[in-house]
């Protein structure tokens, strides 16, 4: 019985603690989905919460699904291209950036992304919505595409499909359980829920993912979801790593004011 319980206490003591590269500090930003205010909240608090901790090699990674449902698609991405310009910030390619581009040459893949939330992505460029409202799918995407500047286009083009730092690899979704991230998927890295989000699986590292929306931040052994739907709650989350540390910044807005919170994760 006593060998047992040593056994039991060597096992847990030896335990892997996810952990960043000493000297480094990353923090991860969920889906913005076009909330333009609540996004520049959590790069001022980003920000702040940075200088704060000290001198460190921090990087910022940006989720993915940065458009789309919320008002202000076009402004977001011009936000994150100028906060990429003063600091690093990686960002990811989330599903709704696929429709995005797809939708540029494919009039069955612009139906869908109208329908999810790319109308609102159409709107907050110079499209007029009466004649957004009355077009056809052939007239909508030339509206959409003289009103989008290339230069956008190719901006979401670059975005990465997944990111690995130190115990972390960050996705938009998620990956496919038990395949080896050379054979990953884009479909995947980009879409996929089940069997993901109810694995409990080693994958290696822990995943931090958002797409799949929740309450609040969803921490488990395996993976760290931080979607919490923008775009409808009212409140973008991030997750801030160091070391072995882990916190949660969020921007809430309650009846027009934004606040700032932080706690352990």
């Amino acid at each position: 019985m006593i060998d047992t319980i040593r056994q039991l206490f060597r096992s847990k003591r030896a335990r892997h603690v996810p952990a960043i590269p000493a000297g480094a500090r990353v923090y991860a930003v969920g889906d913005v989905h076009g909330r333009l205010d609540l996004f520049t909240a959590i790069v001022e608090a980003i920000e702040a919460d940075d200088r704060n901790r000290g001198q460190a090699r921090t990087e910022i990674v940006l989720l993915g699904d940065l458009i789309d449902r919320g008002p202000d698609s076009a402004a977001v991405l011009r936000s994150a291209r100028q906060w990429q310009e003063r600091r690093k910030v990686r960002i990811l390619a989330g599903n709704h950036e696929e429709m995005f581009l797809q939708s540029c040459t494919r009039l069955d893949a612009l139906g869908s992304f109208l329908r999810f939330g790319g109308y609102e992505t159409v709107l907050s460029y110079p499209v007029d919505r009466i004649a957004l409202q009355s077009a056809d799918l052939a007239t909508a995407q030339r509206l959409m595409c003289e009103a989008v500047p290339e230069t956008d286009l190719e901006f979401i083009r670059g975005f990465e499909d997944w990111v690995a730092i130190g115990d972390y690899l960050f996705v938009h979704a998620g990956i496919r359980p038990g395949t080896p991230m050379e054979q990953q998927h884009t479909d995947d890295l980009h879409w996929i829920r089940q069997p993901f989000l109810n694995d409990t699986r080693d994958h290696g590292h822990v995943i931090v993912h958002g797409h799949s929306i929740c309450p609040e931040a969803e921490i488990r052994g395996n993976r760290i979801g931080i979607d919490t739907g923008a775009f409808m709650s009212g409140r973008l989350t991030a997750l801030g790593l160091e070391g072995t540390e882990r916190w949660i910044i969020e921007t809430e807005v309650h009846e027009g004011e934004i606040s700032i919170s932080m706690r352990p994760a």
